[in-house]
């Protein structure tokens, strides 16, 4: 595996979604599977939430939920760790934007880093705009700063709802 330069410990911030079979479930297991990952430590995660699809609209609605994990992984090695998770949860890429998925896992924030290479983006595109991504991060990062935007309540407190609801413990 690949160690950030000096190996010191980064938090980051990984959203977590999918809306096909039993997206719950995938979700929950995700979480562990991500958890069990060398060098990949939790630190917190949120409550899970229900969204209409941002894409095509002839899909079902997604769950999301945020994670917060320390790690010594490079961004790249932590970026091929969650392809592998997505892909043992049934994740297939056929191209199609914000089309159905069993399981996408972004990594959202990589310490206070700007990434911008051909495999990875943080903070990660929209972020600013995306309710089923700002709200669980504020559950669990209430203080928390978005390089180049600002403060986490900030952004928040711009971005509607549309719909956002968290789903009860079961």
């Amino acid at each position: 595996m690949l160690r950030t330069p000096d190996a010191r410990e980064v938090r980051v911030y990984i959203g977590l979604g999918g809306n096909l079979e039993q997206p719950v479930d995938r979700i929950k297991s995700a979480r562990q599977a991500i958890a069990a990952i060398p060098q990949v430590t939790e630190a917190g995660f949120s409550s899970l939430y229900r969204s209409a699809p941002m894409g095509p609209a002839n899909q079902p609605d997604y769950v999301n939920a945020a994670m917060a994990v320390d790690t010594t992984l490079a961004p790249l090695a932590l970026l091929e760790q969650l392809q592998t998770i997505e892909t043992a949860h049934g994740r297939v890429r056929l191209g199609e934007r914000w089309g159905p998925r069993t399981l996408d896992l972004d990594i959202l924030l990589y310490g206070d880093q700007n990434i911008d290479s051909e495999r990875l983006q943080v903070p990660h595109p929209g972020i600013a705009e995306r309710e089923f991504v700002l709200y669980p991060l504020m559950e669990i990062a209430p203080e928390l700063v978005v390089p180049g935007l600002g403060l986490l309540k900030h952004l928040v407190d711009a971005c509607p709802q549309r719909g956002l609801m968290e789903i009860p413990n079961e």
